[in-house]
């Protein structure tokens, strides 16, 4: 069976890396997509261990749709029986991107209706009582191409579970994942987020030092799927529980708002992980740790703090960075002109998007700044 994996544009390569790692065989990868083989085992796996990913849907079929009864005939003729029984509550989700169907609304509805024709044919009945399990149906139309799926998840993956109070502009947990990823933090790296927020990075690297899968707490809409064993998610959360290690952890929460590291003690306890917690400015930032990871959520300068405000921040959080010299520094920010308000240029940038908005995440190596300072 062909899976898609979705995700934020930009964490792609890390998502292909999560599946790879988990042997399981990635078939190709696209813009915010990556599309894997296997088995409803394999699936258990991969919601169960992927971090930065969005959600993954099972590939029902796709087809070539330049029009709505394009779309209604491939839909109908699919195998909807092996997936839906007479009574199964059909919810369809969609999303349509430079395509000539560009309304999402009657994807919807023309999906539906063909997916009910299908089945009041293959089961011979005239009506449908939709009393039953839900099954959540995503109809993608991308240029001519429609593509039909089962969501695997229902709440996306960012729904971890632990995270139950919000600060302003949480940054998500699936982003968090993804920049610590791409910050090549290890298990026995140290790291510090020095404006921790409700404390998804600190809490997202205890869980990737502790080798716990970020879904081991919560459900999956597959898990209520009458298609599938029941032996299936089963075995996949006993070996997730077993993977567990115990090792002390390197990782200090930080934020100069003390009701914020109130909440981020709240989120670990729940995560089930035990971090450094502190109250302090960034300027009184200080470690006696080495050859760590610094990431940092910082405000943008428009939902929090203004231009100024942000200016004089940044550049506060240069000098203090620069003080940490084995340090390497990943910040996230949407301020177009960052680099020059920091006083540095990056040594490398990587597009992404938080929360709607198209971001940049630089990456400083402080012994490279050394070398140049020498």
């Amino acid at each position: 069976m062909r899976f898609i994996v979705t995700c934020k544009l930009g964490l792609e390569s890390t998502v292909a890396f999560q599946l790879k790692k988990m042997n399981i065989e990635v078939e190709k990868t696209l813009d915010a997509r990556v599309y894997f083989l296997g088995g409803y085992d394999t699936m258990a796996k991969a919601l169960l261990w992927l971090r930065s990913a969005e959600r993954v849907l099972l590939e029902v079929g796709s087809f070539t749709a330049s029009s709505f009864e394009e779309l209604f005939e491939g839909t109908l003729a699919l195998d909807w029986k092996q997936y839906l029984r007479p009574q199964s509550r059909i919810h369809v989700n969609g999303k349509s991107a430079k395509s000539g169907l560009f309304s999402v609304s009657d994807c919807q509805s023309i999906v539906k209706k063909a997916i009910v024709e299908n089945l009041k044919r293959a089961y011979r009945i005239n009506t449908m009582s939709e009393s039953g399990e839900e099954i959540i149906v995503e109809v993608g139309m991308l240029r001519d191409e429609a593509t039909l799926a089962l969501d695997c998840c229902g709440a996306g993956l960012a729904r971890r579970g632990y995270r139950t109070y919000n600060v302003a502009a949480p940054l998500s947990e699936t982003l968090g994942a993804g920049i610590l990823l791409l910050s090549n933090f290890y298990p026995d790296t140290p790291l510090i987020d020095p404006m921790c927020g409700s404390g998804t990075m600190p809490i997202e690297a205890a869980m990737i030092a502790k080798n716990q899968a970020p879904g081991l707490n919560r459900s999956f809409a597959a898990e209520r799927w009458h298609f599938i064993g029941e032996d299936v998610f089963a075995p996949a959360r006993e070996e997730a529980r077993d993977s567990i290690t115990h090792r002390p952890l390197l990782i200090l929460g930080s934020d100069i708002d003390a009701h914020s590291i109130d909440l981020c003690k709240k989120h670990a306890k729940k995560a089930g992980v035990m971090i450094n917690w502190a109250v302090r400015p960034i300027e009184q930032l200080s470690t006696e740790w080495e050859n760590g990871v610094i990431v940092c959520n910082p405000p943008y300068g428009d939902r929090m703090m203004n231009r100024h405000e942000v200016e004089r921040l940044y550049k506060l959080m240069r000098t203090t960075f620069d003080s940490l010299k084995s340090w390497r520094v990943n910040i996230i920010t949407a301020m177009n002109d960052f680099e020059r308000v920091y006083g540095r240029r990056a040594d490398r940038r990587r597009k992404l998007t938080n929360g709607g908005k198209v971001c940049t995440l630089y990456q400083f190596s402080q012994r490279d700044n050394e070398r140049r300072k020498g």
